[in-house]
């Protein structure tokens, strides 16, 4: 089965030797992919990717309660939309093989940088939902808790989206 790697910006490379040093997990073999901050440049990187192939999400999330450098291995990914309720399909993610030293836990896709909200023991991303609902039927995240919902201090840290 084939392996892809995916990644929103450049800047998350330095993340590919962490995993490795600090979970274990040797992705080496891997394909890399950029796709670009949000949903339509992921729709647009993605859609003719193998949806068969083991996909590898690595990003930077934010958290309103995890300490920096913490790492989460996802379990669940949903749309962060706290002054609605609709139904949604469930985005279950298949946990990575290896046993990890990571903390499992949700993350809520945004369409903008969350700076404040009452969600607690989660991370928050712009890509990870809507990787999930295009099907990939072996996806896996791990996300690196970069800020605690903090542009300026992401921003330190990544160099990354303004």
């Amino acid at each position: 089965m084939s392996k892809i790697i995916v990644m929103a910006e450049e800047g998350e490379l330095v993340l590919l030797q962490k995993v490795q040093e600090e979970l274990g997990l040797d992705l080496h073999d891997a394909e890399l992919v950029f796709t670009g901050v949000g949903a339509i440049n992921i729709i647009r990187s993605l859609q003719s990717l193998d949806h068969e192939a083991e996909v590898f999400n690595i990003g930077y999330a934010g958290s309103a309660n995890f300490a920096l450098g913490t790492w989460v291995e996802v379990s669940e990914s949903r749309l962060n939309h706290p002054n609605v309720t609709y139904k949604e399909p469930e985005l279950k993610l298949a946990p990575v093989s290896a046993p990890l030293s990571a903390t499992r836990a949700i993350c809520y896709t945004n369409c903008d940088f969350v700076l404040a909200s009452e969600y607690r023991d989660c991370v928050f991303d712009m890509e990870l939902a809507f990787i999930a609902a295009l099907g990939f039927k072996n996806l896996h995240s791990l996300k690196y808790v970069s800020d605690n919902l903090s542009l300026h201090a992401y921003h330190d840290l990544t160099h990354g989206v303004e």
